[in-house]
């Protein structure tokens, strides 16, 4: 039997995101068949003693604060870009030119404009390319998928809703992190949560065609992270809030369907809520992200006085990734959807292929996140880009 292929990862970013990515390149090839073996070669970062102790922990070979030394490195197959917002153009454009393939973070680009070269970028070097929207790899939403295109909701589709609420930047005290800073995010609540209901709207039922949006940022001003002079510590100084904080669509698919998408990180008690109903002419479809194995589906042709939601558990070994996991009931979690995101990467990058969602495919939302920014600002309805 020939020798496997071995892809060597470098990962930019180590922090939430790169936790999430470290251990799904772990994961991966222990439970899933795959086409190449994997090497965790390096990660970057900027803060060395925090780095190294990421690579230990993880099972990074080298540390590296330089991200061009990164892909300056012919051993290296794949870059994957956990960075700020802002990184993500640049990292991209130099990755590809390099010819490595570029697995990316949510949200593509900070806006459209830097979205697209990222997409010529790509194209022109014939590289494989990936945007990091996990959530299309929750077995509930795949099996969803699955059933919206097998008709089980009917042919036509009347209504998509979903509503994606945390609450971590409620308290005026929280400081002004990057993701608060339009140089850095792009947007708020916009490209932070908003861009992962736009996708699976686009995912499940398809393109959106208009939109009506309106934005609020809540706080204004937030404290800067404390600075100190030896042992002397500075009055607290404040900086602006330069994002959205909410964000309320509505709006109209291609295919004349309807679509209402709020995202906020202001509402109390959410930590990571994203509800999802999907009505059609003949059932409907209710997922919640915080009870994530299960799938709610409601069959128009189900004997009259019998009719009903049903609860399906998605832990059996027919539905979407569960076969590589546990026995069926047995759940699986969160950190579940980045080894599933990273095992299609891998396939693809050994067949040499994209995978989706592909840059192409994240142009296309970023232009549904631009749009409605434009809504917002300008107050009326606006045509989404084709």
């Amino acid at each position: 039997m020939p020798r496997k292929r071995t892809l060597n990862v470098g990962l930019i970013g180590y922090k939430f995101m790169g936790k999430a990515h470290s251990n799904a390149w772990r994961q991966a090839p222990r439970f899933f068949q795959l086409p190449a073996d994997v090497r965790l070669k390096t990660i970057c970062g900027r803060d060395k003693p925090a780095l190294e102790v990421a690579a230990k922990q993880f099972g990074w070979e080298n540390v590296q604060t330089d991200w061009r030394r990164v892909i300056e490195d012919p051993e290296i197959d794949i870059i994957d870009i956990c960075t700020p917002n802002d990184r993500h153009h640049q990292i991209t454009i130099a990755a590809a030119g390099a010819g490595k393939a570029v697995l990316c973070e949510k949200p593509l680009a900070r806006n459209t404009a830097e979205a697209r070269q990222m997409v010529r970028a790509v194209a022109r070097a014939g590289v494989p390319n990936m945007v990091s929207h996990n959530y299309r790899r929750i077995p509930a939403i795949a099996l969803a998928k699955e059933m919206i295109n097998r008709g089980e909701i009917g042919e036509r589709i009347f209504h998509c809703r979903a509503r994606y609420a945390q609450d971590w930047i409620v308290d005026p005290n929280f400081p002004l992190v990057w993701r608060l800073q339009s140089g850095a995010a792009g947007s708020g609540a916009l490209g932070d949560i908003f861009s992962h209901i736009a996708d699976l709207a686009r995912h499940l039922v398809g393109e959106l065609e208009t939109i009506c949006a309106t934005t609020e940022t809540f706080i204004t001003k937030r404290p800067l992270p404390s600075e100190s002079t030896g042992q002397r510590q500075r009055q607290q100084r404040f900086g602006r809030v330069t994002v959205d904080d909410a964000v309320t669509a509505i709006g109209r698919f291609h295919d004349g369907g309807l679509f209402s998408l709020e995202a906020t990180r202001f509402a109390p008690g959410r930590k990571n809520s994203l509800t999802l109903e999907i009505n059609g002419s003949g059932g409907s479809l209710f997922f919640d992200l915080e009870d994530m194995n299960h799938l709610r589906w409601y069959n128009a042709a189900d004997v009259a006085g019998r009719q009903g939601f049903r609860d399906i558990i998605v832990t059996d070994p027919s539905h979407p990734y569960m076969k590589q996991w546990w026995p069926p009931g047995h759940v699986i979690g969160y950190e579940h959807t980045f080894v599933h995101t990273i095992a299609d990467f891998v396939v693809g990058v050994a067949k040499g292929m994209d995978v989706q969602p592909d840059f192409a495919d994240g142009l296309r939302t970023q232009q549904v996140l631009d749009a409605a920014l434009h809504s917002a600002h300008k107050n009326r309805w606006t045509k989404i880009p084709r």
